[in-house]
């Protein structure tokens, strides 16, 4: 079990804060994080692409989507920011 912790537009778009999840890579998380974001909001505009274009955070460091994921790992996924 990974815990994983939302930020940034998924964070607004559904509330969701943070999930506990079974996944053994990043890759893995993508549709269980979809499933969960239409079951808080049904309405919500997260997409797969959206999740996908997430920067990936592992324990502290930054990671890939690849990356392997073992039980007790944290995972913090954050939208791309940007503005002017």
């Amino acid at each position: 079990m990974v815990t994983v912790k939302l930020f940034g537009l998924f964070r607004l778009d559904t509330g969701l804060k943070s999930l506990q999840v079974e996944a053994s890579s990043v890759k893995e998380l993508y549709p269980v994080l979809l499933a969960e974001a239409k079951k808080a909001r049904p309405d919500t505009r997260i997409t797969a692409a959206d999740i996908d274009g997430c920067i990936v955070v592992i324990n502290g460091k930054q990671a890939r989507k690849s990356s392997a994921l073992k039980d007790g790992d944290q995972v913090s996924l954050m939208s791309p920011v940007c503005g002017g």
